[in-house]
């Protein structure tokens, strides 16, 4: 197969997948006529193709992909003039597949598919090249967005320091899960005394401070704990004073963070596993590719993992879940995932009937809900996630 025939599907991986496996000499994409007209939209699969190595020359062709004699036609069109072409069903719509059947009666058609389920190419016709051929692409979580024509942003933390710092980070989660109910003034204490001391890393004020509302207090036993585990050092308190360093800068952001443990012990959690090919934390995606400008629309997804060609966005929440988290964790989902991708919000907060309530509607939209006791142990936090994909 020399020519891959296409016809563009709203879930991005659809458009892409064949094209990356097979790496064909020209992808030509059947495709809706504002498809055809947008030029970000064409420019970012010519994009994605050129940041994943694949050498395919894309080509777009407009139809109505509700008709399907004029896609059949068109069909016909591209196998007179691309002889050597095969057409990937994997996507399209109902008529445009109704339509691939009509053109599928040519002497000669090639006609392949993709199974999600599988993760397997399976031959329809003349395709021995897709003949029960397992998928063997492994997608990056930056992959994601760049396939749907956006891409990822640096976020709030630096993933390169990450995969040398995860028993830091299994400390800063121990000493959350101990001082749980206080971590928040904890955390409000320790941004206090820390302010204007990034350059050394030294936090230092008195064991009483103003707070959010009122005045915070230090809580020695935490303090300690958390010099014990190494994540602090010259821990002083004396004479109503307090000193300690940070042990680094990645550490100072935790500790200056309220949502910082739950985050980093997710995505310990998928790091460790061994089963995610790529784990991002803080991924920020900006839906449309170039400047950030006044135009540009950019969310922020706490943990993000792929295995495969298949992603999870997961949530981190330490206060109660809400509608409007649920909402836009499903439309990222959809955006950028899109069928046989997952996702799931991990929660710290007891909740009570309100929450029930979200956990039902988060059940409805497809999104697993873990909770404390879910996360205690990373090993078992992992197995859940683990387990969505089977």
């Amino acid at each position: 197969m020399r020519t891959l025939i296409e016809l563009f599907d709203e879930r991005p991986l659809d458009n892409v997948l064949s094209a990356e496996m097979f790496r064909p000499e020209r992808t030509v994409y059947i495709c809706p006529r504002e498809v055809a007209r947008d030029q970000n939209m064409r420019e970012s699969l010519e994009r994605y193709f050129r940041m994943r190595g694949v050498d395919t020359a894309c080509e777009f062709l407009a139809a109505d992909m509700l008709n399907p004699m004029e896609v059949s036609a068109l069909l016909k069109a591209c196998w007179e003039r691309y002889p050597d072409a095969a057409i990937d069903i994997s996507g399209g719509t109902d008529s445009a597949l109704f339509a691939a059947g009509l053109a599928s009666n040519m002497p000669g058609a090639s006609v392949f598919t993709y199974s999600r389920r599988k993760n397997m190419f399976f031959e329809i016709m003349n395709a021995p090249f897709a003949h029960d051929t397992p998928c063997t692409v492994h997608l990056r979580c930056a992959d994601c967005f760049l396939m749907a024509g956006g891409e990822m942003l640096p976020g709030r933390e630096d993933n390169s320091k990450l995969a040398g710092a995860m028993d830091e980070a299994m400390a800063l989660w121990n000493a959350y899960v101990r001082f749980r109910p206080s971590w928040h003034k904890i955390i409000t204490y320790i941004q206090r005394i820390s302010q204007g001391r990034e350059a050394d890393n030294t936090a230092e004020g008195d064991e009483t401070v103003k707070g959010d509302r009122g005045t915070v207090t230090a809580d020695a036993d935490c303090l300690q704990a958390l010099a014990d585990a190494g994540l602090i050092r010259d821990l002083r308190m004396s004479g109503g004073r307090v000193f300690f360093r940070f042990r680094d800068d990645l550490v100072r952001f935790w500790l200056r963070d309220v949502g910082s443990a739950l985050e980093v012990c997710v995505y310990t959690a998928c790091a460790r596993s061994g089963f995610f090919d790529d784990v991002c934390l803080s991924a920020v995606v900006n839906w449309h590719y170039g400047p950030k400008g006044s135009g540009s629309v950019t969310n922020e997804i706490d943990v993000m993992a792929v295995q495969d060609v298949r992603p999870v966005f997961i949530s981190c929440k330490a206060t109660d879940i809400k509608t409007e988290a649920l909402n836009e964790l499903k439309i990222l989902r959809d955006r950028f995932g899109g069928e046989g991708s997952f996702a799931a919000i991990v929660t710290t907060s007891a909740g009570g009937k309100d929450n029930l309530a979200m956990r039902n509607r988060a059940q409805e939209l497809g999104i697993r809900v873990f909770s404390l006791q879910d996360a205690e142990e990373p090993e078992k936090l992992a197995r859940y996630l683990k387990n969505m994909y089977r």
